[in-house]
């Protein structure tokens, strides 16, 4: 991989049975280059979450992959873990950075605006990832465009991620003005996620 080929960004099922995913992402990892691993639970129940972050978080650390959750600020220091994602980023980037220290990882979903980007760069993001960038239909129809990305990466140093409803021709599409495809559902209905990953990111090799 160039350094300037994008990385892969990986996002956990919304639902896991931890001794039958474990192994699994064990594989993945160990076939794909994978720069950063989300754990995005569809539950709030906290023992779930709880043991699915222990578990992950042992994976993940093994191999030098940072693990960072989703929204779940509270999670980060009690379990030890790299950072946040958060998917409705609002106001409080500035606060959480003096919170969780200098270190830790931050990242902001932004939808399809360059304006609440650019406000989670100056608050402190370490990244802002846009999308959906395919079309769905599920939601209103709104997708992240490409010259949003073209743009971004054109005038912006923050790292921008692509994500949502993703495809082959998206990322070889994409791949230029991208520095991350977070990657999730495309992949785990599938038999196969390790040869569907391979698949869908075949245009970066």
């Amino acid at each position: 991989m160039s350094i300037d080929t994008p990385q892969i960004y990986l996002i956990t099922p919304p639902v896991i049975e931890l001794a039958q995913f474990a192994p699994l992402l064990g594989r993945l990892l160990d076939a794909q280059d994978i720069a950063c691993l989300r754990l995005s639970l569809a539950t709030q129940d906290e023992d779930t979450i709880l043991r699915c972050a222990d578990g992950l978080r042992e994976i993940a650390h093994a191999r030098d992959i940072p693990l960072v959750i989703s929204d779940h600020l509270l999670m980060v220091e009690r379990l030890g873990l790299d950072g946040v994602h958060l998917t409705d980023p609002g106001t409080r980037i500035r606060k959480l950075r003096d919170t969780l220290g200098a270190e830790a990882i931050i990242g902001a979903y932004c939808g399809q605006s360059r304006h609440d980007g650019i406000s989670a760069g100056e608050a402190g993001a370490d990244y802002v990832s846009f999308g959906p960038v395919g079309q769905s239909a599920l939601g209103d129809g709104t997708f992240a465009p490409h010259d949003l990305f073209e743009w971004w990466s054109s005038m912006i140093e923050l790292p921008v991620v692509a994500e949502g409803c993703l495809t082959r021709d998206l990322v070889a599409a994409l791949a230029p003005v991208t520095d991350f495809f977070a990657i999730g559902t495309e992949i785990w209905g599938s038999d196969d996620p390790v040869a569907s990953l391979a698949a869908l990111t075949a245009p970066l090799r």
